[in-house]
């Protein structure tokens, strides 16, 4: 079986498990069986770190059913492969050549240099110090809200929930009623930010701050990765916030009745989760079509590799722009932070806005055929969401009918597995080829 069969076929059959649990009367607050295409839907969002809902999971799931909607969440952003491969080093076991292959496709980062082990280790530990770390400080704004019980797990819950990019919540409005917490406003966005950032961007800073705290006079040199993934992550962080603040700022369901304290914290925390996190503190049906936009192209952008979330990824916009500029300034070469790019990863950029793009317009044309009556731009909206696993909503995820569901399902799952690595599981590993052909120029644009 190929690499890229093994992390699709561990993905659907995460789904599988979930639905299955999730389908069981006790995982319901009835008690009852639970519907399949909730059960389905669910856990495919779950397993997909996307956070779309079809039912309201505070009131619908038992607590039982909350949680193994978040156990799934944990695998899902963790990786099939990083939590068989933990669990393979747990028992003592070590994994072979094709083992880390499968880990780095799965990351899409070229993982093999050091000690896999380590590096898994690393990975487990990161995650459980930053989800503990969000926990105990949002033990502080639940607990004294809603008493010990329930402020503990409503920590639990939202910290994993906002570490893997999630966005569920047990909350009916998501975060609508912390909109002006500043705690909420920057424990979820920091757990949003360093879960999707990538687990190479952490570790590179955990050497860097070693480095510097053991005083070593060497110069530490950041990988192009790390550079292009935090260069472009804190634009795209300062751009979207101003972006949403300017078209909101006059809307009288969105912006318009807060303080200005308020309104810089609601378009910092839109500018956060609309790169894959999904959740919201203020009513996305609501914004204007200028907001709207936005949202979408920051949502087809997404976190970056190694992330816990979806979309093309920062380094793959970063780039298509490095590219575009290249050609307007007449060079052949694409150069980022004084280092050439591979045309092999400028081939992959292209493939990936291309294999998305034209999922999400496939999904798009679907979903307007199965339900007609349905707005264009919330269709369109909801797709983009699905695909890059966020979970933003404008309020129709429950209202389209079962064949648009079931759309919105394989959204989720293409996206998450990545477009690139499904195409390969299809049709197989490519057999290299050794012919070379002539060069011939054509009209292009």
């Amino acid at each position: 079986m190929t690499i890229a069969r093994t992390i699709c076929l561990g993905f659907l059959a995460l789904i599988a498990i979930g639905t299955l649990l999730l389908m069981m009367p006790f995982a319901t607050v009835t008690g009852t069986w639970n519907s399949f295409i909730v059960a389905l839907f669910t856990s495919t969002s779950a397993v997909c770190v996307t956070g779309l809902a079809v039912v309201d999971t505070g009131t619908y799931f038992s607590f039982w059913g909350q949680l193994t909607i978040l156990l799934l969440a944990q695998v899902g952003g963790l990786g099939y492969m990083t939590m068989t491969t933990f669990l393979l080093l747990l028992l003592g076991r070590k994994f072979d050549l094709r083992q880390k292959f499968a880990i780095q496709e799965s990351f899409d980062r070229p993982f093999l240099q050091g000690s896999s082990s380590n590096l898994m280790r690393s990975i487990i530990a990161t995650t459980m110090i930053c989800e503990i770390s969000g926990i105990f400080l949002l033990l502080l704004v639940f607990v004294p809200e809603h008493g010990w019980s329930k402020g503990l797990w409503y920590s639990i819950f939202h910290s994993i929930s906002a570490w893997n990019n999630a966005g569920f919540s047990l909350f009916s409005d998501s975060l609508v009623g912390y909109h002006s917490s500043g705690a909420v406003n920057l424990i979820i966005p920091g757990l949003i930010i360093f879960g999707g950032i990538g687990y190479q961007v952490i570790i590179e800073m955990y050497l860097w701050l070693t480095n510097k705290i053991k005083n070593k006079q060497e110069r530490f040199c950041f990988s192009l990765n790390f550079k292009v993934v935090v260069g472009t992550t804190i634009l795209l962080l300062i751009l979207g916030t101003i972006a949403f603040l300017l078209t909101e700022l006059n809307n009288p369901e969105i912006l318009a009745p807060f303080s200005f304290k308020d309104k810089l914290l609601a378009a910092w925390f839109q500018s956060v989760t609309t790169r894959t996190a999904g959740f919201n503190s203020i009513d996305v049906g609501s914004m204007t079509t200028a907001g709207l936009f936005i949202t979408m192209g920051f949502m087809f952008i997404g976190a970056s590799p190694s992330g816990t979330g979806g979309g093309i990824k920062t380094t793959t916009f970063r780039i298509l722009y490095n590219a575009t500029k290249s050609v307007l300034r007449g060079k052949d070469e694409v150069v980022l932070y004084q280092r050439e790019v591979p045309s092999t990863l400028i081939l992959k950029a292209v493939a990936v806005v291309f294999g998305t793009a034209t999922s999400i317009i496939l999904m798009t044309i679907s979903i307007s055929s199965f339900d007609p009556e349905l707005d264009f731009l919330r269709i369109l909206f909801e797709v983009i969401s699905a695909f890059a696993t966020v979970g933003l909503s404008t309020g129709i995820t429950s209202s389209v009918s079962v064949a648009s569901k079931i759309i919105l399902v394989l959204s989720m799952y293409i996206g998450r597995v990545s477009i690139l690595i499904l195409i390969a599981a299809i049709i197989g590993d490519p057999s290299p080829s050794s012919l070379n052909y002539p060069e011939e120029n054509l009209l292009v644009g």
